[in-house]
């Protein structure tokens, strides 16, 4: 009996699929000539550095709101007040043997107070974190619906100034 050639491909496994939700956004220096926001580097899994918006998951009985303004300050040392919604991001990935179904509620912050620092990161996954002109943040972030985001800021800001 002759048998089929295999397919190249690995065989599909089907794996346990999870929802994950996280909040997060841009903080903008908005009195600061020229605007700034504060972002933050990671270290992707092929070892590069990926300049992105801060984010993480909502804790126990936090709205979105409120873990884009906690994560936020976390993260790049800066507090903040929410202004407006950015909107959402919806992707999908697989990690540790499982399909995320991830969505991620960005926020526009007003900037408050704080420092600039990447102590408060309980993670430690950002390796840097730096005030970039509002202007080159598109050319900076690393992923295609970052940027949208970070445009949709612009032109919130430039609208309402």
């Amino acid at each position: 009996m002759v048998r089929p050639p295999r397919s190249p491909r690995t065989p599909r496994r089907n794996l346990p699929t999870v929802q994950e939700t996280s909040a997060g956004g841009l903080v903008v220096a908005i009195g600061d000539r020229p605007m700034r926001a504060a972002v933050i580097a990671r270290v992707n899994r092929a070892g590069r550095v990926e300049w992105c918006l801060p984010k993480g998951h909502l804790e126990s009985g936090e709205t979105a709101e409120q873990a884009a303004v906690r994560e936020i300050a976390e993260e790049t040392g800066i507090t903040g007040r929410v202004v407006t919604s950015l909107g959402t991001i919806d992707y999908w990935f697989a990690a540790e043997g499982r399909r995320v179904h991830k969505r991620v509620h960005h926020y526009l912050l007003e900037a408050t107070g704080g420092v600039l620092s990447l102590e408060g990161d309980p993670d430690r996954e950002a390796v840097e974190v730096a005030w970039v002109a509002l202007d080159d943040l598109v050319g900076l972030l690393a992923f295609p619906n970052e940027r949208r985001i970070a445009r949709e800021a612009s032109a919130y800001l430039a609208d309402s100034a």
